[in-house]
């Protein structure tokens, strides 16, 4: 009798082609012979080289984590579909997400409440919640790394004001534990807004730094200019501030990605000259060194909202993809597609969820969530202690102690951290 084994290998990789990445990891329980397939579907050559013809990877929509595939191979003839498909990852559906960070394969996720963190790997299925040492805030700055020696990953968190940064602390989830990591007030700072980019291990953030200059009659003017800040989860610093190849104005959205997990791009956006749009794409990268070239200049033909703007790029096609919110349609998020020397497109992605209030006269002021999309998604087999998200239990220690007294020791020990 022919079993699903003996199917032929050719079958089963088309069938493996089919099945969205978050349910593939489940098919290496069906056979050694699926097990072996799917993992080459994931990280064999050809897979490398459909990885190149279309964008895989993460968003976030009404505070849900969906899938992303966003395939471009019909962008230039408009008779061909580029609509992306878009599919609400059912295993997060009990939480609420604010934001989502990638790297190595693994997706961070800061819940929309500010009470803990999760981090899932989407190919094995795996995850795990981590409590705050004292609380989390919602102008938490967060990114997620490696510490190169021993592939370690590790959680940075950044905490203060908005202009301010207090202090930083790190996650390590070999202790499975948080220190702080003392150091220097910066001359940098970080919105709130702006989402770390892991390349390499690393992290990347656009930042500010506030200069002095003395203009006439000898005043003195504060001028804000964009940087671009490297931490190493290696050394656990930050490196020196690198520049961005580009003079930008505070009101101008500056908005990082990255290709794969090879180069850094940025998307810059002059506010007061016409929507210009530029993106720039690194040759080299270290945390103390950049260089760059530029990837495209042109007019967007829509403003790049300052607090969204998440966007790709493919270099085979020069094409640009920013989602953000279509202004001619104020509630729907879209996807633009911008080529060389024109527009190209827009593919509409759902309603945005307006999350607007009243304000103290009554009115209502509309203020809609942002589509923000992670950085292309490359699946590993990263393990982590499995939970099942909204279904933690407390481990009970078998002593007869009073049951605060129980709670505060056992936080003591894991680095004031509960386990679950």
């Amino acid at each position: 009798m022919t079993t699903i084994s003996d199917l032929p290998c050719d079958l089963v990789g088309e069938i493996l082609s089919r099945v969205p990445l978050t349910s593939l990891g489940a098919t290496r329980s069906t056979c050694k012979k699926w097990e072996a397939l799917s993992k080459n579907q994931i990280f064999g050559k050809k897979s490398r080289a459909a990885a190149r013809k279309q964008f895989l990877g993460f968003m976030m929509k009404d505070a849900r984590v969906c899938s992303l595939k966003f395939d471009l191979q019909g962008i230039r003839n408009h008779g061909d579909l580029v609509d992306p498909s878009i599919n609400q990852v059912s295993l997060l559906n009990q939480v609420e997400v604010h934001r989502v960070f990638h790297c190595d394969g693994l997706l961070l996720c800061v819940l929309k409440d500010s009470s803990r963190l999760l981090v899932w790997n989407p190919y094995l299925g795996q995850t795990r919640w981590i409590e705050p040492r004292q609380n989390f805030d919602v102008l938490d700055r967060y990114a997620i790394g490696y510490d190169k020696k021993n592939r370690n990953h590790k959680i940075l968190r950044i905490f203060g004001e908005q202009r301010t940064v207090l202090g930083y602390e790190i996650y390590d989830f070999s202790s499975n534990s948080w220190r702080v990591v003392c150091v220097e007030p910066p001359e940098w700072f970080i919105w709130s807004h702006q989402r770390s980019v892991s390349l390499k291990g690393n992290a990347f953030f656009a930042a500010k730094r506030e200069t002095t200059t003395v203009v006439g009659g000898g005043g003195k003017k504060i001028i804000e200019q964009d940087i671009l800040l490297c931490f190493d989860f290696t050394t656990e610093r930050f490196g020196p501030s690198l520049y961005l190849p580009f003079c930008s104005d505070a009101k101008d959205n500056v908005t990082l990605s990255c290709l794969r997990d090879e180069q850094l791009a940025v998307l810059h956006q002059h506010m007061n000259a016409c929507q210009i749009m530029e993106i720039w794409v690194t040759t080299k990268i270290d945390p103390d060194t950049v260089s760059w070239n530029k990837f495209m200049r042109e007019l967007a033909g829509y403003p790049v909202d300052t607090e969204g703007g998440s966007f790709f790029i493919d270099e085979e096609k020069n094409v640009a993809v920013v989602f953000d919110l279509d202004h001619f349609h104020g509630a729907m998020a879209s996807a633009h597609m911008v080529g060389p020397r024109r527009y190209l497109r827009s593919v509409k992605i759902g309603k945005a969820l307006n999350i607007g209030k009243l304000d103290e006269l009554g009115y209502f002021h509309a203020k809609y969530r942002l589509p923000l999309v992670c950085s292309s998604y490359v699946p590993s087999l990263v393990q982590l202690q499995i939970n099942q998200p909204g279904c933690q239990k407390r481990k009970r220690e078998r002593v007869y102690k009073p049951k605060s007294k129980m709670k505060e020791e056992q936080r003591e020990k894991n680095g004031g951290i509960e386990v679950y």
